[in-house]
Formats: structure tokens, C-alpha cells, sequence
């Protein structure tokens, strides 16, 4: 079968084991591994598609629960579609809207049927099965789009977590079914098992049994140790396709992206960069730099001095500092410029040293720099 998205091995790191690829898709070629900026409501918070270009994010991602209840799906396709109606003509994933869903435990109601749940909005009793959120993504048009899941708490009891898995599982072959446009959209599943390795085994056999275009590790990134969820990527990453791309979902911190890397991830997303920007909190070749702490009040040296962006290039830690304090807009925008440059050109300077066979020492010399040791993220 021909998928609408395709996965090109370049090379594989000697050293390391990581992946550089090339991901096909409809709206374009991306060089992986990548970060994703995410655009929840159809925008990156604060950035113009045209600043995402200039900063060369190649993908973002919107989300499915989010567009369901405002403005609706079938306005975005009276309007041509996600791509049209943001007025971004790059790739665009949509994830399915499981993990709102579930993340709000108090508002919603399992069954084998869906998920029925109340709008965080108005309080509107809604209704998420496989079928309509299949149909919702197929209506927004987006290049790859997420198989409706349920993403298990951390931490939660192996009967329960085999039990989620296999609803999972069959929820997946529904979407699949439900799928109406595999032309142009590629159906990725996602794999759970919450911390239970061989939970994670019996998720991957299953979901690479039905030959889906692409495949993510969910369930990850909850709340659980770092170290834990290396070792559960570990234990996943040998049952999926080589020849396919694989997307650890949440993850989005300096240590984390890189890691993932070395462990066979090719896509990540996090909302993270954009969220700590509008405190003050950015990520800089030093480590974290929270800009609205008084001891940058003259601090007239750039936010971090080794960094080539926007932000970095026209002002000051002085400066970024009184416009947060002020709450003033433009230094929210300044700030969430540079946390997204920095995880862009990080996840650059990591498909250089995998092409260079170097992504271990890479690592090394990263974490000394940045002041941290191996899973400890800084934030």
C-alpha cells in the first residue's frame, strides 16, 4: 500500500543507534528527528505562521478537542480546510483529542462506545468515539492524523492499564475503518501499556499487526520518572517498524528531546516552550534563565549570547525582564520566540551530529554546558 506519508532512512548514528530521516507528506519534506511547535487552538500561541517559518519549524500541531469545540470542525471545512484557515501550508498533525478528554477525569464517562464528557467551556455534554474523531480530523484535513486512544494515569495497576490497552487497540481498528480520506491523510496509531513492559509489547504487536503508515509511543511523560520512561521507550522501540516514523508524544524538554533521539524516536511535541515563556522562563546554551527574576533588572547582555535568534540578536535580559513584569504581550512573544528557536536548532545540531556519528558526545558536552546531568530536564 502506498501511504500519503513516508519514511526515508538516511543514516543510523554508529555511535548511538539514533535515526536521521526524512519524513514524505503531502504538504511538504521533513528532515527528522523534529520538534513539533504546538498550535492547540489552530495558532502557536503569540507566533504568525510567517515568524514559524523564518524560525524553520518544518510541522505543528493542532488539536482535535480543542477545534471539536470551537470553532467546529465543519467551519474549518466550510473553510478549505486546517491549513487554509490558519494560513499555513507546511504539515500539519492533528492529535485525536484523547488525552484532553481523559486528562479531564472528573468531566467524563468511559464505555466501549467512547468517551462521554462535558465541555470545559460552556459544560455541554459531548460525545468522542473513534468514528467522530476520525471524522473530525478527516474534516480538518491535516496531514497526519491520531487514532483515538485512552491514555491510562500514572500510576495505575497493571489490570487496568491491559484492560485500557486493549480498548485502545480496538478503538484503533475502528479508526481505521472510520478512516475517509487515507489518500492524503496517514492514520498513526499509538501505543500504551502505561509502565508495564510488556503491557508495551503486547500494544506495539497488536497496533503493527493492522500495518498503520506510523506509529507514536503515548502514555508517556505523565508524571512517571524520567529514567522510567526511557526504559518503557526502550522496551517499545524494538517492536515497531524500521521503516516507519515514530512519534513520542508530550516530551519537549532539552534532555528529553535528545534521549528520545538516541532511543529511535523521529517526532516529538510539547507544549512546554510556548507555556514557560509566559512566565519568563526560557531555555538558553546555559540552561534556564527565568527572565523575571530582579537580578537581570540591568542585565543588558542578550538572553542567551550563544543563540542567533530574533530575540536574542535585538534584546536585552533588562529589557525581555520589564516587559513580563509589565505583562506586556510583546515580551510573552519574544520569549516563546526563543524557547521554540532553541528546540528547533537544538533537534538541527542533533541530525547533524547523528549524520557526524557523534550523538553521544553531543549529549555529553550539551548536559555539562547547560548545567544538568541525565534526566534531570531544569524544569
Amino acid at each position: 500500500m502506498t501511504y500519503p506519508v513516508r519514511y526515508e532512512l538516511i543514516k543510523t548514528c554508529k555511535q548511538s543507534g539514533a535515526r536521521l530521516g526524512r519524513l514524505h507528506t503531502p504538504h511538504g519534506v521533513i528532515d527528522t528527528p523534529v520538534f513539533m511547535p504546538v498550535g492547540t487552538q489552530a495558532t502557536v500561541k503569540t507566533m504568525s505562521p510567517e515568524e514559524l517559518i523564518e524560525m524553520d519549524a518544518q510541522i505543528i500541531l493542532s488539536n482535535t478537542y480543542h477545534l471539536f469545540l470551537r470553532p467546529g470542525h465543519e467551519i474549518i471545512r466550510e473553510a478549505g480546510g486546517l491549513h487554509t484557515f490558519m494560513n499555513w501550508q507546511r504539515p500539519i498533525l492533528t492529535d485525536s483529542g484523547g488525552f484532553q478528554v481523559f486528562s479531564l477525569s472528573d468531566l467524563r464517562k468511559i464505555s466501549e462506545e467512547g468517551v462521554t464528557f462535558r465541555s470545559h467551556l460552556n459544560g455541554d455534554k459531548l460525545f468522542l468515539s473513534p468514528e467522530k474523531a476520525t471524522e473530525i480530523q478527516n474534516a480538518l484535513g491535516s496531514d497526519i492524523i491520531m487514532a483515538f486512544d485512552e491514555c491510562p494515569p500514572y500510576p495505575a495497576d497493571e489490570s487496568y492499564v491491559k484492560q485500557s490497552l486493549e480498548r485502545t487497540t480496538r478503538w484503533a481498528e475502528r479508526c481505521l475503518q472510520a478512516h475517509a480520506r487515507p489518500h492524503d491523510q496517514a492514520l498513526f496509531a499509538i501505543v500504551q501499556g502505561g509502565m508495564y513492559e510488556k503491557l508495551r509489547k503486547q500494544s506495539a504487536l497488536e497496533l503493527t499487526s493492522m500495518d498503520f503508515p506510523g506509529y507514536a509511543i503515548g502514555g508517556l511523560s505523565v508524571g512517571e520518572p524520567k529514567q522510567l520512561m526511557y526504559e518503557m521507550l526502550e522496551a517499545t522501540m524494538p517492536y515497531l517498524p524500521a521503516d516507519k516514523p515514530r512519534y513520542l508524544m508530550g516530551v519537549g524538554s532539552p534532555d528529553a528531546l535528545i534521549e528520545g533521539s538516541i532511543r529511535g524516536v523521529d517526532m516529538f511535541d510539547c507544549v512546554l516552550p510556548t507555556r514557560i515563556a509566559r512566565n519568563g522562563t526560557t531555555m538558553t546554551s546555559q540552561g534556564r534563565v527565568v527572565v523575571r527574576n530582579a537580578k537581570y533588572i540591568r542585565d543588558f547582555g542578550p538572553l542567551d549570547p550563544e543563540c542567533d535568534c530574533y530575540t536574542c540578536r535585538n534584546y536585552s535580559r533588562a529589557y525581555l525582564r520589564h516587559l513580563i513584569k509589565a505583562d506586556e504581550t510583546f515580551g510573552i512573544r519574544l520569549t516563546t520566540y526563543h524557547n521554540l528557536y532553541f528546540l528547533i536548532n537544538l533537534m538541527r545540531r542533533v541530525r547533524q551530529a547523528i549524520m557526524e556519528d557523534r550523538l553521544l558526545d553531543f549529549r555529553d558536552e550539551f548536559f555539562e554546558k547547560y548545567g544538568m546531568h541525565a534526566n534531570e530536564s531544569g524544569f
